[in-house]
């Protein structure tokens, strides 16, 4: 019988170069959901309608967020 023994390998590190743009992209939607969440249909609203303010009523209550 052999002895086998399971080697541990040190994790390589993510290069900031690698992770920039991902942590753009999520931080972009991040305010995009936060826009949607708190100011849509107020006095800045992109989208015509109470579509999306009846969508995120109950998420504006929740958070805080005075909608009417």
């Amino acid at each position: 019988m052999s002895d086998t023994s399971i080697r541990a390998s040190a994790a390589a590190p993510i290069p900031v170069r690698a992770l920039l743009p991902w942590t753009l992209f999520g931080g972009v939607i991040a305010l995009l959901l936060l826009y949607f969440v708190s100011t849509e249909q107020g006095a800045l609203s992109v989208m015509p309608g109470s579509a999306v303010h009846e969508f995120v009523h109950d998420g504006r209550h929740l958070l805080g967020f005075p909608c009417h």
